[in-house]
C-alpha cells in the first residue's frame, strides 16, 4: 500500500496526474449566445440581425419621433401577436408584432417613407417583408433564444 501511495505521489509530483478541484461542479452552464440576435441603432434608425452568429438582415426602421420615447436596453420578447391593434394608438394596425416591453414592440408599417427617420410612438417600426420574416425567426428560434438590444 506503501509503495502504490509513493508511486502516486511521484507521478501526481512530475506532472503526469492532474487532480481536479473537491468544488468543481460540471452541472455548471454557461449562458448560450442567443440564436436570433436583433440590434436596433436609434443613431441611425436602423436594425441588424444576426442569426446564430451569422449575419442575417440589416434594415431601415423607424424609433419615436419628438415628444416619444424608444427605451434603450435588452431584452427577450414575451409575446408575437401575427397582427395587433393598437388600444392606445387609435387601433392602428402592428402586424408581425414582437413585444418586448410592456406595449413596446417591433412590428410592420405602411409608412414605408419614414423608414430610417424617427416617426412612431416609441415601438420599432419595419417594412412588411423584414416584419414577417423577423417574425418568422424568432417563432422557429423561440422567444427564449432571442435577444433585443436598443442602443443610441
Amino acid at each position: 500500500m506503501k509503495k502504490q501511495f509513493l508511486i502516486f505521489v511521484g507521478l501526481l509530483m512530475a506532472g503526469l496526474i492532474a487532480l481536479a478541484p473537491a468544488e468543481a461542479n460540471t452541472s455548471v452552464k454557461k449562458k448560450a449566445a442567443p440564436a436570433v440576435e436583433i440590434r436596433i441603432d436609434i443613431s441611425s434608425q436602423s436594425m441588424a440581425v444576426n442569426v446564430n452568429g451569422w449575419p442575417y438582415g440589416r434594415w431601415k426602421v423607424s424609433t419615436a419621433r419628438d415628444g416619444y420615447y424608444t427605451p434603450r436596453g435588452s431584452w427577450r420578447p414575451f409575446a408575437l401577436k401575427k397582427m395587433h391593434y393598437s388600444r392606445k394608438y387609435d387601433n392602428s394596425p402592428m402586424p408581425h408584432s414582437i413585444f418586448f416591453l410592456g406595449g413596446y414592440a417591433i412590428h410592420g408599417t405602411n409608412y414605408l417613407k419614414s423608414l430610417g427617420r424617427p416617426a412612431s410612438h416609441g415601438c420599432i417600426r419595419l417594412h412588411p417583408q423584414n416584419a414577417a420574416k423577423l417574425f418568422s425567426l424568432v417563432q422557429k428560434h423561440g422567444m427564449r433564444a432571442t435577444r433585443i438590444t436598443i442602443t443610441n
